[in-house]
C-alpha cells in the first residue's frame, strides 16, 4: 500500500544500474508511482566491466527485502580463488564449499540489470533517456533529456554514476582522482585466445602482486574472461593515448616485461581495454539544505569510491534500501526529513567504506603487498 507521503506524487530515478532498479523495486512494493530514465539506448546494451559481488551483510541483505536474494544466488557464480606470483606459479588456493558458496558469488553486471529490470512493472524504465539538466517548473521538478521530450517529477533520486548531473542541486563536492590506475581488459573466449593463462586460472578469479603491480582476472563474465591492472599512476601516464589499443598493449608489454609470458600472452591478446583514474567524491562536507525541491543521490553519485572493497555497489544497494524505507515506513512527516534522515545515515556508512577502500589503496600499491595476507 502507498504510503501518504507519496500519494500523488511521481519519482524519477535517474540511471538503471543496479542501484537505480533496486531504488525503483523497493518503492513499487510500496505503490509508489517511479520511473527509471537510462541513457543506455536499450535493455540489450552491454555493460562494460568486471562481474560483481554481492555482499552478505549490505548487498544481498537489499536484495532479499526486495524478494531478489534467491534470484540473484541462481543468477551469480560461487568462485574460488587462486594466488599466483609474476612467474605464473600458484602458491595459495581457495575453492568453494556449500557452506561458504552463498557468501558473494559474481554476477555478470548485464545478468543483475535484467534481473532487476524484470521485476520491475512493465515500462518503467524509459530507455534511450540521456538526462541532461533539471530545473523548478510549475511547482516539479522539469527533467530534459538528450533529443527526447521533457518529463516531471515530484522527487528526483539520482543513480547515475560518478560524474552524475543531478548533484549540482545537492553538493558542491567534485570528484577527486586518487592516484591509482586501472586497465580493464575484456577478452572473449579465453578458452582459445589466451589457452595457457585460462588454465592457470583453472576455474577460479586470479590474483596477482608483484613490486606494486597487481592483476585480477576473472575467467567466467559471460564468455569473456575480464581483468584488471593495477598500478600507481606513473610520470608518464598522461602522455599515453588511452584509445590506442596498441600504446596500451605495448605499455603493459613493457611495464610487466620480467613476467611470466603467459601474463604478456593475455595483453597481446586482448582485443580491447578501457583505462581510467581511479576517483572518489568526497563526503567530508555537508550537503545542501537549501533544495527547491526534494532530491537526493544514491550510489556513485553521492560515494563514488574506488572498487578496493568490493563496497561501492553494496553501499549503493544499501542506500537505496535506506531511502525506499524512509519514505515508505511512515515514520516521516515530509519527504525532506525522510531525505535528511537517509543522507545522515549513508555519510555514516558510506564515509566508513570510502575510508577502507582508501585503506585497501595504499595498502596495495606498496611494494611489498601480497594478496594472500589481504584475503585471510
Amino acid at each position: 500500500m502507498k504510503h501518504m507521503l507519496l500519494h500523488n506524487k511521481k519519482i524519477a530515478v535517474i540511471g538503471a544500474g543496479p542501484v537505480g532498479l533496486l531504488m525503483a523495486k523497493l518503492l513499487q512494493q510500496s505503490g509508489a508511482d517511479v520511473t527509471v530514465y537510462e541513457r543506455d539506448k536499450n535493455d540489450e546494451a552491454r555493460i562494460w566491466g568486471g562481474t560483481l559481488d554481492l555482499h552478505k551483510d549490505t548487498g544481498q541483505h537489499a536484495m532479499a527485502k526486495a524478494g531478489l536474494l534467491q534470484s540473484y544466488y541462481a543468477a551469480a557464480l560461487p568462485m574460488g580463488i587462486n594466488i599466483a606470483n609474476q612467474h605464473g606459479e600458484v602458491f595459495f588456493t581457495k575453492n568453494p564449499t556449500p557452506e561458504n558458496q552463498h557468501d558473494n558469488p559474481e554476477i555478470n553486471r548485464n545478468d543483475l540489470r535484467t534481473l532487476l529490470r524484470d521485476s520491475l512493472n512493465p515500462n518503467t524504465v524509459m530507455w534511450d533517456s540521456k538526462h541532461t539538466v533539471m530545473e523548478v517548473h510549475s511547482g516539479q521538478w522539469l527533467l530534459h533529456f538528450e533529443g527526447k521530450p521533457d518529463a516531471t517529477a515530484d522527487i528526483v533520486i539520482g543513480a547515475n554514476g560518478g560524474m552524475s548531473n543531478a548533484r549540482e542541486y545537492v553538493t558542491d563536492a567534485r570528484v577527486e582522482d586518487t592516484g591509482t590506475i586501472i586497465i580493464q581488459g575484456d577478452l572473449p573466449q579465453p578458452e582459445l585466445n589466451c589457452p595457457e593463462f585460462y588454465a592457470l586460472c583453472n576455474g577460479n578469479r586470479l590474483m596477482t602482486a608483484h613490486q606494486g603491480n597487481l592483476l585480477v582476472a576473472n575467467p567466467y563474465n559471460n564468455g569473456s574472461l575480464t581483468y584488471g591492472v593495477i598500478f600507481k599512476k606513473p610520470a608518464e601516464w598522461n602522455s599515453l593515448d588511452l584509445k590506442d589499443m596498441d600504446a596500451i598493449r605495448a605499455f603493459l608489454s613493457d611495464r610487466f616485461a620480467d613476467w611470466d609470458e603467459r601474463y604478456l600472452q593475455l595483453f597481446r591478446t586482448t582485443p580491447f581495454f578501457v583505462a581510467l583514474p581511479t576517483k572518489k567524491l568526497p563526503l567530508n562536507s555537508p550537503w545542501k539544505t537549501n533544495r527547491p525541491l526534494p532530491v537526493t543521490l544514491i550510489g556513485d553519485a553521492a560515494h563514488l569510491m574506488p572498487p578496493f572493497a568490493g563496497q561501492g555497489v553494496n553501499t549503493g544497494l544499501v542506500d537505496a534500501m535506506v531511502l525506499a524505507d524512509n519514505l515508505t515506513n511512515g515514520k516521516f512527516t515530509t519527504i525532506a526529513d525522510a531525505i535528511y534522515d537517509y543522507e545522515q545515515q549513508m555519510f555514516v556508512y558510506a564515509s566508513a567504506a570510502q575510508l577502507k577502500s582508501s585503506r585497501n589503496e595504499v595498502e596495495m600499491r606498496h611494494p611489498d603487498f601480497s594478496f594472500r595476507t589481504f584475503i585471510q
